[in-house]
């Protein structure tokens, strides 16, 4: 056991991934493998270690602005790039589930999906999922951009976009950059005027998301829909 051990720790991230497997790495053995070298008196683990800490995490880190990697010393064009493939190859990866899919069959990736788009903005976004007759997603659309505190979402819009994309239903989903995921009373009387609203077109409001970091909170499943 101790043989084996030790054994781990002198073998290098990639060998260690392609042998044990990526679930034995840690977050940052992870990144070293992305970023590959280090810079002067900081290997790429150590590295590694330092973005996560620097951006609070690996969201923040993955969904970083470019500039702000860019101004990072160790981090160039390249690697800035790889690290922000990384995170749309995970919400791309999300989305095709949901194209294939049932959205209403799996709640956890609608989540997790809005999450990875959301969760990490520092201004308030709000997005609306266009979903077919058989509740498959059509697509993605950013349907308002606000303030720190505030977005204004247009209900017309939102409408106008449904029938262009022959939507049957849609989800709604915002950010909360306060990091609370409870729904204010605006979030609620907007989710009540919207819904009337897409049922004069036929179009179904399925959901409202309030996302706050990792956090996400269903109006539908706390039956405020």
């Amino acid at each position: 056991m101790t043989s084996h051990t030790t054994s781990l720790k002198t073998e290098r991230p990639r060998e260690r991934l392609l042998t044990h497997g990526a679930h034995v790495l840690t977050s940052p053995e992870l990144l070293a493998i992305i970023l590959r070298t280090g810079i002067k008196g900081c290997d790429a683990v150590a590295l590694g270690h330092r973005l996560i800490e620097q951006f609070n995490g690996l969201r923040g880190l993955l969904s970083a602005d470019p500039q702000a990697l860019m101004r990072i010393h160790g981090l160039g064009a390249a690697k800035t790039c790889e690290l922000l493939a990384i995170n749309e190859l995970n919400r791309r990866a999300l989305e095709e589930d949901l194209k294939t899919g049932q959205a209403l069959d799996q709640p956890q990736r609608v989540k997790h999906y809005c999450s990875a788009k959301l969760g990490h903005l520092q201004i308030e976004h709000c997005i609306a999922l266009y979903l077919d007759n058989q509740l498959r997603l059509i697509t993605t659309e950013e349907v308002s951009r606000g303030t720190l505190a505030q977005a204004s979402i247009y209900p017309r819009e939102v409408i106008k976009a449904g029938l262009r994309h022959h939507a049957a239903a849609l989800i709604l989903a915002h950010n909360h950059p306060s990091g609370v995921a409870q729904p204010s009373q605006a979030d609620l009387a907007l989710t009540r005027h919207l819904k009337h609203a897409l049922a004069l077109v036929d179009i179904r409001l399925l959901d409202h998301l309030i996302i706050a970091g990792t956090d996400a909170i269903s109006l539908a499943e706390r039956g405020q829909i």
